[in-house]
């Protein structure tokens, strides 16, 4: 009877301790998890058609996603999940032709406009 009993509860404080994961604590410290390639308005601004991959490269730093199937285009991607759960996502797509930058597309408008689309 002993052994069953110690088996229960030994359950009970895994499945418990398990679920400290999902409660917030006060005073327990989070941390904010960035993944991808961090892109800025201000990189996208130097963004000017006709110039290389080379030069691309500079600008945006190397591509998260480089298309093995199709080599002339780049995708840069950016998320945040801060220490709230909140989530930001943002994404560049960069096309080439002839390995001249002909246009890019994503959560950047070029010109210096701050707003998203």
């Amino acid at each position: 009877m002993q052994k069953p009993f110690m088996l229960l509860i030994t359950s009970l404080c895994l499945v418990l301790l398990g679920g400290c994961s999902y409660l917030k604590f006060p005073g327990v410290y989070s941390l904010d998890i960035q993944q991808g390639n961090i892109v800025t308005q201000e990189m996208v601004d130097q963004l000017k058609p006709g110039m290389t991959k080379r030069q691309v490269r500079f600008v945006l730093g190397t591509p998260l996603v480089a298309d093995t199937f199709n080599p002339d285009r780049w995708d840069y991607y950016y998320s945040l999940k801060d220490a709230k759960g909140n989530i930001t996502k943002e994404s560049l797509t960069v096309f080439f032709t002839d390995d001249k930058l002909t246009r890019f597309s994503g959560d950047f408008r070029p010109g210096g406009d701050s707003a998203k689309q």
